[in-house]
């Protein structure tokens, strides 16, 4: 099975969410439509990076870095457009 980190960004006002899943077109659907109580007020959002993984446990490790101030910094970087 693969498991994805992802980072969205919301249209209405620029933040990132950064999160984890096995089904990444399924969990983006569900951050817009609301589903998800922590991102519901700032829809829309859009896929903006994504990295994948073979297991869970390495991806969840990677969700936390992402989370940490070398990991925001890493995303700068990532994201410039």
């Amino acid at each position: 099975m693969e498991y994805f980190v992802y980072v969205l960004e919301s249209e209405k006002d620029g933040r990132l969410y950064k999160g984890q899943t096995s089904n990444l077109d399924n969990r983006v659907q569900e951050h817009n439509s609301g589903k998800t109580k922590s991102t519901k007020g700032y829809i829309p959002w859009k896929l903006v990076y994504f990295e994948e993984f073979e297991t869970r446990e390495e991806a969840v490790l990677r969700e936390k870095y992402l989370k940490t101030g070398i990991g925001r910094e890493f995303l700068k970087r990532v994201l410039i457009k």
